[in-house]
């Protein structure tokens, strides 16, 4: 791993711990050669996944974007951290057993508005406006109508 201060290729574990949900591994570690300590993390990667994008561009598949995302729809809400990082490695399982080695932008913008959806309408509604390129009010007004209908049935 390389030292992100000094960018000096050896480092050293100080400490590994399973995270609070088990998905990951967090390791500590020391550089070998500045001495600073920093924090990485460890994820299973099932397989390497394409992403194709609306105009045909083909991109490797980036969880962080996915996060980043999640994170600017849900800004300023009540909403548990580790629920959003269920429903974002809930997304990133099913890509990867999907079976599939490249997968649609736009399947994976609806998972996740599913996923907002059942978290949070306010999250939901800031990302599908993004998502859906809102250009004026009355896309706002009819895509809000249609979830206050969803939510009172």
């Amino acid at each position: 791993m390389r030292c992100p201060f000094c960018a000096h290729d050896d480092t050293q574990v100080k400490d590994s711990r399973p995270t609070e949900d088990g998905a990951s591994i967090r390791r500590r570690r020391q550089c070998e050669g500045c001495g600073a300590r920093f924090t990485t993390f460890e994820r299973v990667q099932l397989r390497d996944l394409t992403v194709i994008k609306k105009d045909g561009d083909r991109q490797p598949f980036d969880r962080s974007k996915l996060e980043r995302s999640v994170a600017i729809a849900c800004r300023k809400r009540p909403i548990d951290p580790a629920r959003v990082e269920r429903m974002v490695s809930g997304i990133q399982r099913q890509l990867e057993t999907s079976g599939e080695n490249e997968v649609k932008a736009t399947r994976i913008g609806e998972m996740l508005m599913d996923g907002l959806r059942a978290l949070d309408t306010v999250a939901y509604i800031r990302f599908a406006s993004v998502y859906k390129d809102f250009t004026e009010a009355q896309d706002f007004r009819d895509f809000v109508g249609s979830v206050a209908e969803a939510v009172e049935e």
